[in-house]
């Protein structure tokens, strides 16, 4: 007989019920730990991505609202534009441009030599027409340069929209034909 089994006989009634209990803490394993385990295992990862939506969530709430408040500010900032930037009618805007530009010019020592000018409705944006300035000067490079800082630095809404510079022979003064606009509120006409 082995040792082991010369042990159960001997000790029968201690070895017994220690492997009954045994086996009841197996079964009870079995049946009741490895299942709350898993079912627990799942319930945490079910937390962490209830966290991850949460945070997602979040972030789509923090994006909204910054959109929000960007779309107010630029809404704001557009109407601050339309009320103390752009003249509020045609009478406006040719005060910013018929008689300042001449003076512009003479004060850049820059010579105006003619100016047209024509009123066309914006298709792009209904609130607005245009106002566009075709001027032309004479001058030395300098005395040039001097005119277009001026006109780009002053408060006048004033648009840059073409510079042509000529000069027949070297001795002549150069001639710079300038394509402006400034744009004003229409009414209801589009002018």
């Amino acid at each position: 007989m082995t040792l082991f089994k010369r042990i159960l006989v001997e000790k029968r009634a201690v070895a017994i019920p220690v492997l009954l209990v045994l086996l009841v803490n197996i079964l009870a394993y079995v049946i009741v730990v490895l299942p709350l385990s898993a079912k627990s295992a799942g319930a945490g990862d079910r937390a962490s991505a209830a966290a991850m939506a949460l945070k997602n969530a979040e972030q789509d709430q923090a994006a909204a609202e910054a959109l929000v408040k960007g779309k107010s500010t630029a809404e704001r900032e557009l109407a601050t534009f339309y009320d103390k930037v752009v003249p509020a009618d045609l009478l406006a805007a040719r005060r910013v441009t018929y008689a300042p530009l001449p003076a512009l010019a003479r004060k850049s020592n820059v010579r105006y030599q003619a100016g047209t000018f024509a009123i066309e409705a914006d298709a792009k944006i209904p609130r607005l027409s245009r106002l566009r300035i075709r001027m032309i000067l004479q001058g030395d490079w300098e005395n040039v340069r001097r005119f277009i800082y001026e006109l780009e630095t002053s408060s006048a809404f004033v648009i840059l929209d073409e510079v042509t510079v000529a000069q027949t022979e070297n001795s002549e003064p150069l001639t710079l034909t300038l394509d402006l606009s400034t744009y004003f509120r229409a009414k209801s006409n589009g002018i």
